[in-house]
């Protein structure tokens, strides 16, 4: 048997990153540091995810979590897998998970915790137990240099989406897929099985400026905002297709790679919108926005707000740039 010589050289995630820092004299190295631990982190998730069925982290867990959801097995164990690879990392000061009531303390920035790691450690984690995709969203911030240890983690938290140094997510579906960015545009890696690396596919990923394709659960349509049932009507008329799969990460990464928009409103169920703001919206908005593309809460980019709670609610339009211009058209 023959095999084709290799066509580009191989660049796992940690080179990538290692290059990318090489820019900018000032780098020290520690989102290197940050996103080796988050990979491995993945790594491990996606190993369970692969062999749910086998090792029994299938079905719930019994108990809700802070959001009034069900717990999945599986978001257990990736929560426990995040929160103890990332908390052996000495840089790491504070860690909020999607999964739990309060942030978790590994160092106070006096003590030398200069970044605090935002995660959904399993985002469409209902999907689980039917083979659909499911993914893991993160952000990173740095402690503020400005706040006296007696005022706590809420002031190091709470800060605008505009102050991310780093965000990114994982897609576990038919491969494991790694997005990134810190600033530098937007980069794709897929986890190759066969040596235990993501290896970068795609640099620069750039959003389509359009796309006839529009991402919502309409079983909600009566409850939506008037604006938002005139723009649905509006794409029926000229010709758009509608694709939700349910999951946040599936539904951005398909528009980050397809264009078109993703759109969780307000409903009358959830005023407030249903997606949170800190580690789903914010990561997902700088994603975008340096793809190209686009994230807004209707009335404010996403970037621009103020969290006020550790797990505040938003409503989302996320997509290509002139799909979510018309979307934000129809509230003018």
């Amino acid at each position: 048997m023959t095999t084709e010589p290799l066509t580009r050289p191989i660049i796992t995630i940690a080179q990538h990153i290692a290059e990318t820092q090489r820019k900018f004299p000032q780098a020290t190295g520690d989102l290197t540091w940050i996103l080796s631990g988050i990979t491995l982190a993945t790594r491990i998730i996606e190993s369970y995810v692969r062999r749910a069925g086998i090792v029994n982290v299938l079905g719930e867990y019994g108990t809700e979590n802070v959001h009034g959801e069900i717990v999945q097995k599986l978001d257990l164990v990736a929560n426990e897998t995040i929160l103890r690879v990332l908390g052996y990392r000495e840089i790491v000061g504070i860690m909020v998970s999607e999964e739990d009531d309060d942030p978790t303390i590994v160092k106070s920035p006096g003590a030398g915790g200069k970044y605090i790691i935002l995660f959904d450690p399993l985002d469409g984690s209902s999907n689980i137990d039917v083979n659909v995709t499911i993914g893991t969203i993160f952000s990173v911030l740095r402690c503020r240099e400005d706040i006296d240890e007696s005022e706590g983690a809420l002031p190091h938290i709470l800060q605008r989406g505009s102050y991310q140094v780093a965000a990114g997510y994982v897609v576990y579906g038919s491969s494991t897929v790694m997005a990134y960015t810190t600033g530098d545009g937007v980069h794709l890696f897929t986890l190759d099985p066969s040596i235990g690396a993501f290896t970068l596919h795609t640099e620069n990923v750039r959003m389509p400026a359009q796309g006839k394709t529009y991402s919502v659960n309409e079983a909600y349509y009566d409850s939506f905002p008037a604006p938002v049932q005139n723009y649905l009507s509006w794409t029926k008329q000229n010709g758009y297709g509608q694709r939700y799969i349910g999951s946040l990460v599936a539904d951005f990464h398909r528009t980050l790679l397809k264009g078109g928009v993703f759109l969780y409103p307000a409903t009358d169920k959830n005023p407030s919108g249903k997606l949170r703001l800190l580690y789903e919206a914010n990561p997902l908005a700088m994603i975008a926005e340096q793809a190209g593309g686009a994230a807004w809460d209707f009335n404010e980019r996403i970037l621009d707000k103020r969290a006020d709670a550790l797990h505040e609610r938003t409503p989302l339009v996320i997509g290509s740039r002139e799909e979510v211009d018309r979307v934000l058209s129809f509230h003018k």
